[in-house]
């Protein structure tokens, strides 16, 4: 009995870790974003932009999770690696108004890109 409101409530949490906490929108000032990997989320998760202007995110890598080791812009022809406790730029280029989603390949992590 005890075994099961143990697994129930850690069933909780992940859910709540990985899938309903989000982190405040930030706005993308002078068009670069600083994006920490770290315990399973992007922070931000949540990136506003103006459109037709190119921008920067750099991705730091935080957490050894294999899982973190990648972001994927599933809209865009992005695939990269990201090195442990390393920054990692990359540029992109003016986008249209919309939403772009990120994510690792499991898409665990995940994060979105708001362009107005």
């Amino acid at each position: 009995m005890i075994f099961n409101l143990i697994a129930m409530a850690l069933i909780i949490f992940i859910v709540f870790w990985f899938w309903v906490i989000k982190s405040k929108p930030k706005k993308a000032i002078e068009n670069k974003i600083i994006v920490e990997v770290k315990d399973g989320v992007y922070s931000p998760s949540e990136i506003k932009a103006s459109a037709n202007q190119s921008l920067e995110l750099t991705f730091v890598r935080r957490d050894a999770s294999p899982c973190a080791g990648h972001v994927i812009f599933k809209d865009l022809p992005i695939h990269e690696k990201l090195p442990l406790n390393q920054p990692h730029l990359i540029k992109l280029p003016p986008l249209k108004p919309g939403r772009y989603a990120f994510s690792c390949q499991m898409a665990m992590y995940r994060g979105e890109l708001i362009i107005s």
